[in-house]
């Protein structure tokens, strides 16, 4: 039986994408190697508690947003619901504990009380990032590239031009005197990249700039609620969602994409199976595109692409399961991030995300602070989040790899003793996920969480496009423009759709 399109992958770039062609009458046939649809937009049984793979909180969903568009059309908020976070985040050092409101009006008076000497310096890191998010998505998407190209830029997006090549360690050293005041402004830099001085200004003004305008917001019972409604979505306009199996190649023929091979999961070396469509969508990590699932041909032309790309690095979380709810326990705060003594600025923030994990920053999300739906009756989740790197876990065996999670579990439950006292007493489940455990589930090389890297040279406008080398070969994924997050993919999804339709 012949499609019009074939999805090699069920993230949210791919499920979006699926989700959006099947509604506009378009025979998907969407291959998930997972038992379940979503990618990093999943949640697991453990002990009674629904735990959260991957979301802390979901940025914007105000008017200037992109999301609000893709889920309006798709029926995402007549199926899925939202629920707005309390604040931002709190920031705790030796120094400093600030907790940042979600509006930039709000924000501006926090800091300017806090910081009054960086007056001048508050007011216009806020204008800039506001400005940004507002002109990154006011620019019609087909007019990026030209755009920049443009020795004159019109006056109306001139922050895009001034702002390209520029990174936030830069920005905020040109603007900010205060150290500790740049420390609490990228205290939530792990949810973009691992270095301030690398990490691009305009792909951080499009998150940062969202949650300061719409807020952050969580899925009540799960990120797996949208994902599995996308996924519906799909089979109840007559596509097919085929899970536990996995994408072994991409047919091309003259430089064209023409169809998949795959094979079930279990048992291993199953028998091959063939689908074929008009289009392809790799949902995938373009990396493992260019090098596993491409013929030699094929191959070279995308790898010639993304030669020299940096992969970002990873994450890892500990879930931790409660016997009451945190916030009876004196924690005030949905997010808290805690930065160790040994980071006093922001060129510390590099090797410290790369040091030891007693002294790694890290994130502790409550979910007891709102209404998630993720644990049983008065008890609650939560999770710990910090930078990793596929380099922490590999060559162990699998003795001193259990070993190794256990001790870092331990060390994590004990910082965050420090943190909020008594809390070590109340956990009742607790496990480990690391970079090597996102690359098994997921296949992204490196287990990184993000993608490529959100450097200058490689982020937003500069993102590799939807479209590939090999004609009907489309991408939609963390991997492509406009980057990682779930509003990355999922805008990269619906964009893909797009083309697909318009084309």
């Amino acid at each position: 039986m012949g499609y019009d399109v074939v999805i090699v992958g069920g993230g949210l770039g791919g499920l979006t994408a699926g989700a959006k062609l099947a509604k506009e009458g378009k025979k998907v046939f969407l291959i998930e190697q997972h038992n379940k649809p979503g990618g990093y937009a999943t949640t697991f049984k453990r002990n009674g508690y629904t735990v959260e793979a991957g979301l802390h909180e979901m940025d914007g969903l105000d008017e200037d947003d992109i999301k609000p568009k893709i889920f309006k059309d798709l029926k995402v908020f007549d199926n899925v619901e939202f629920i707005r976070v309390p604040e931002f985040y709190r920031f705790v050092n030796e120094r400093v504990d600030i907790v940042v409101p979600d509006n930039a009006e709000k924000a501006i008076a926090t800091f300017i009380k806090k910081f009054p000497e960086d007056e001048q310096g508050i007011r216009k890191f806020f204008k800039v990032i506001v400005d940004l998010r507002r002109e990154i998505w006011k620019l019609p998407r087909e007019k990026w590239k030209v755009f920049l190209a443009l020795p004159i830029f019109p006056l109306v997006f001139r922050n895009l031009v001034s702002y390209r090549n520029e990174t936030v360690g830069k920005f905020l050293d040109s603007i900010v005197k205060s150290d500790d005041l740049k420390l609490v402004l990228i205290g939530n830099l792990g949810y973009y990249h691992n270095d301030p001085y690398t990490m691009s200004m305009l792909y951080y003004a499009a998150g940062q700039g969202s949650y300061y305008s719409g807020g952050g917001w969580y899925i009540k019972g799960g990120s797996q609620k949208l994902s599995d409604y996308l996924s519906r979505v799909i089979t109840d306009n007559g596509g097919e969602v085929i899970l536990n199996h996995l994408a072994t190649k991409i047919l091309t023929e003259n430089n064209r994409a023409i169809g998949v091979e795959y094979t079930k999961k279990v048992p291993e070396n199953s028998e091959g199976l063939k689908v074929f469509a008009r289009n392809i969508i790799a949902n995938a990590a373009i990396p493992n595109v260019a090098n596993h699932l491409l013929s030699p041909k094929a191959s070279r032309r995308l790898r010639s692409q993304i030669e020299n790309w940096e992969i970002a690095c990873s994450i890892l979380t500990v879930y931790l399961g409660f016997k009451k709810p945190v916030k009876e326990l004196g924690n005030k705060h949905y997010s808290t991030f805690a930065f160790h003594p040994s980071v006093q600025k922001q060129s510390d923030i590099l090797k410290n995300s790369k040091a030891d994990f007693r002294t790694r920053p890290f994130c502790f999300v409550d979910y007891s602070q709102i209404d998630s739906g993720l644990a049983p009756e008065g008890k609650s989740l939560s999770v710990i989040a910090t930078y990793d790197y596929i380099s922490d876990w590999e060559n162990l065996s699998q003795q001193e790899y259990r070993a190794k999670k256990e001790e870092v579990a331990q060390i994590f439950i004990a910082r965050l003793d420090d943190l909020i006292p008594g809390i070590k007493k109340e956990v009742e489940y607790y496990e480990v996920s690391t970079s090597k455990t996102m690359r098994r589930y997921t296949l992204n090389p490196e287990g990184t969480a993000y993608g490529y890297a959100e450097i200058p040279r490689q982020a937003g406008m500069r993102r590799i496009r939807q479209k590939s080398p090999i004609k009907n070969l489309h991408f939609a994924s963390a991997w492509t423009f406009l980057g990682g997050g779930f509003t990355g993919v999922i805008a990269s999804g619906y964009f893909c759709a797009e083309d697909i339709l318009r084309e």
